[in-house]
């Protein structure tokens, strides 16, 4: 009698992490398929993996249920898979997907924590104690919603990634109106910001420097613009790392740098006598409308502490992303740790800058602060050490916010050649970029001192357009408090919008507030 041979057990293969789950709930979890009910019986919807269920499993013997079950966690895969665009696989943003956790929150908090926090303490110059912290904590808890909102967006259509903030907002307002709306503020944000960088980065390079060679310094110094090109040489250098994902080691280096000064320079601050005349009453102006217009800038600056929404969804789209461990779960754990860490900044720069120094606060901030009352007592080493730290923490922060401006000149190049760009071609692009970022700079050398108006014109960017996107994408049911508080907040940030900006633009002209970053005298 013949022996039957042993049953095999059939592998199926994993599939590739390009899927997307069809339903989440706020939590981050997946829900069940909704039930519909017909003649008053409930019925679940079919899903690829629904005929292996525990009773047909039930009466079957193990290797036979082993392979149904693998089977079933692979029909789970298949039945999700995303649509992906061949071109992504060619783009800085999008061409390595190994991103994780850890990823997210060093570039989160590189791209949330820079130079305009040290003006924080301007703003509380102007609207006190209580405005201050109240207007501050609120629009701390208003942006962590509108990232949270971003985050769940990212694969809210099934079969669908939003890999870029403007095809997300064409999504939600249509093809025309969505890059209208946000093409402008989300590239202001990232090549504004980067010129900023660059004037801000040389002229700390300058003053360390000067800090560091004294009067062997004297013979034959590099003038300001000099010194910006040397910044722009080191940004282009750097620039030439090919994607987002290899740069998290130097989103680490900005992180733990301007984390790292933010602190110094508070500590620093609190740690001195207070200077005499100290008042804390906003700074009194010769009428209302100048009152009313600079509590509006101060606003405004206040708005502007709170960047990088323009690049959550970007760096949601360099991570894996499955039916069974979709990508908004580390990206949203990454965020929060960021956060809290950003959070840890910017008060504390803010309460701590403006208890040291009241309605004395110069123009410039913290840093401008330290150094005109603090300047005999404090050592060249400390203030070297913190100029060296915001010079690291520049140069981080210009790759994360130059890389959509990459990516969107590497998108126009490949959809019209159909290939990918080459190294040679990639260079250029970045070389190119780098040096009008410079001549920018020069030609508007204070362009790093709106910071008010800079806050209004990109506030929709993170307090409005996100609410709006939330309520046409995920459609909640009509006049309830979803919908109601979603419709109401996205239009008080079109509103705040347009006041700070108004503000903004009042203050520099007839009030002379021009946020220029430290300059000794």
């Amino acid at each position: 009698m013949e022996e039957r041979p042993e049953t095999e057990l059939i592998s199926i293969p994993a599939t590739p992490p390009v899927s997307t789950p069809e339903i989440q709930t706020p939590s981050g979890q997946r829900s069940p398929r909704p039930m519909s009910k017909e003649g008053g019986k409930s019925s679940t919807a079919w899903t690829p993996s629904s005929f292996i269920s525990p009773r047909f499993l039930s009466p079957i013997g193990t290797p036979m249920k082993r392979v149904l079950i693998n089977m079933k966690g692979y029909l789970e895969e298949v039945g999700h898979l995303t649509k992906l665009n061949p071109q992504d696989a060619w783009l800085p943003i999008t061409e390595s997907r190994n991103g994780n956790a850890h990823y997210a929150a060093f570039h989160n908090l590189n791209a949330g924590v820079g130079f305009q926090a040290l003006v924080l303490p301007v703003a509380f110059s102007f609207l006190g104690w209580s405005w201050g912290i109240v207007s501050l904590t609120i629009a701390y808890f208003w942006q962590l919603y509108t990232l949270w909102i971003l985050v769940q967006l990212h694969e809210a259509v099934p079969g669908k990634r939003y890999n870029r903030y403007v095809e997300l907002a064409q999504a939600a307002f249509g093809e025309r109106l969505g890059v209208w709306l946000a093409l402008f503020p989300t590239v202001y944000l990232s090549a504004g910001t980067a010129t900023a960088l660059i004037l801000i980065g040389g002229e700390t390079m300058k003053l360390f420097f000067e800090l560091v060679c004294g009067s062997l310094c004297t013979s034959n110094p590099l003038t300001t613009v000099e010194w910006y090109l040397v910044f722009t040489s080191l940004c282009i250098v750097l620039s030439q790392l090919p994607n987002l994902n290899s740069i998290a080691g130097l989103s680490l280096i900005g992180a733990v740098t301007a984390i790292f000064y933010s602190t110094m320079v508070w500590v620093l601050s609190v740690s001195q006598p207070r200077p005499p005349n100290i008042a804390y009453e906003p700074v009194p102006l010769p009428s209302f409308s100048a009152s009313l217009f600079s509590f509006l800038n101060a606003l405004g600056i206040i708005a502007f502490a709170f960047r990088g929404h323009n690049l959550v969804l970007e760096i949601q789209s360099t991570m894996p992303s499955t039916f069974k461990h979709p990508a908004h779960v580390p990206m949203w754990k990454g965020a929060k740790v960021a956060y809290f860490f950003i959070a840890m900044c910017l008060f504390p720069v803010a309460i701590g800058g403006f208890w040291a120094y009241g309605n004395l606060m110069p123009s410039g901030g913290i840093l401008n602060a330290l150094f005109a009352f603090h300047s005999h007592d404090i050592s060249r080493g400390l203030l070297a050490l913190t100029f060296l730290l915001v010079v690291f923490s520049c140069l981080s922060g210009f790759q994360i916010y130059s890389m959509p401006v990459f990516d969107s000149f590497e998108a126009s190049y490949t959809s019209r050649t159909n290939r990918p760009c080459s190294v040679w071609v990639r260079s250029g692009f970045r070389v190119v970029y780098g040096f009008i970022n410079f001549f920018i700079g020069v030609a508007l050398p204070f362009l790093a001192s709106l910071a008010g108006l800079l806050g209004g014109l990109t506030l929709p960017v993170t307090f409005a357009y996100p609410c709006f996107m939330w309520v046409l994408i995920k459609k909640p049911a009509k006049y309830s408090f979803n919908w109601y508080f979603n419709w109401t907040l996205g239009w008080l940030g079109i509103a705040f919008s347009l006041a700070f900006s108004i503000g903004g633009i009042w203050s520099m002209v007839n009030s002379g507030l021009k946020l220029k970053f430290f300059k000794p005298n």
